[in-house]
């Protein structure tokens, strides 16, 4: 009965021309029913493009994970996740346009939530050859420190890869509710990507970051690994979700939140980005 009662109340009844057709009689009024629908799906808008202005360059989007109404993990001190991952990719493209070897842009530069799919979207949408998810942890074990590298694959590496990729997986639901449906063949797609060049590269970069890192990006014993994460998913773009560390560790979190630290973190990503396009590209 309610859904009738809003139903008859998206009806817009106004006059229109005079109009013999449908059966209406010569001596009655005419209207247009009009029902009012949803406005399209409009893309999301693209983020400045900032570096070199030579589209020949390599282009990397940096997205800091979560923002908006998703604020992420939450650490000691009210530190946000959404927060801190936006500061470490600012510190990032900072670092990266100071080299001017590189073209760069962020998927959000304020507190603007994307969806999943929205954000290795706009990597896509600009041509990017390379993309870098940020985010940071929290676990109630307090021990639990240091940073992870993850790459894409159909199946985790472990039960812990797995457990967090369904949790930033969880980003695209409001009260369980999936805000946007993912296509028929994903599966599909992830079981190619494991076999084709763009794993290859998001591996390889994964490894250059490692060595670029040591001494200057606290890792965990084992760093390197794999999970289905959704915002990996693009079948042609080198991927790679960095978690910055765990600010539910007091220890952590102080580094993270340290501006020394943040340039360190800033010029060892810019140095393995750099050598993976010397790698990959020549350049």
């Amino acid at each position: 009965m309610i859904a009738a009662v809003f139903l008859v109340a998206a009806l817009l009844l106004e006059p229109a021309p005079l109009s013999f057709g449908m059966g209406v009689r010569p001596d009655a009024p005419d209207y247009v029913l009009r029902v009012p629908l949803p406005p399209s799906e409009r893309a999301v808008d693209l983020p400045k493009v900032e570096g070199p202005d030579d589209s020949s360059r390599p282009l990397v989007v940096i997205d800091p994970g979560h923002g908006g109404h998703d604020p992420g993990a939450s650490g000691a001190g009210g530190l946000k996740e959404a927060q801190l991952t936006l500061t470490l990719a600012r510190a990032l493209r900072e670092e990266l346009i100071g080299r001017a070897r590189v073209r760069v842009a962020l998927t959000r530069d304020g507190e603007r939530f994307l969806t999943l799919e929205e954000r290795s979207g706009i990597a896509r949408r600009l041509g990017a050859d390379l993309f870098i998810s940020i985010h940071a942890d929290a676990a109630a074990e307090a021990g639990a420190r240091g940073a992870t590298l993850y790459t894409l694959s159909e199946k985790a590496s472990d039960a812990v890869a797995a457990r967090l990729a369904a949790r930033e997986n969880r980003a695209d639901t409001i009260n369980g509710v999936a805000l946007k449906e993912q296509s028929g063949d994903v599966a599909a797609i992830l079981l190619d990507l494991s076999r084709r060049q763009t794993f290859e590269r998001s591996t390889t970069f994964a490894r250059l970051l490692l060595r670029e890192g040591a001494g200057a990006i606290r890792f965990r014993d084992e760093p390197l690994k794999s999970a289905a994460f959704v915002v990996l998913k693009s079948p042609d773009l080198p991927s790679v979700l960095f978690e910055a560390g765990y600010i539910s560790n007091a220890e952590d979190a102080a580094g993270l939140t340290d501006p020394a630290a943040q340039e360190r973190f800033a010029r060892a990503f810019a140095r393995a980005i750099e050598a993976y396009f010397a790698r990959t590209r020549g350049t």
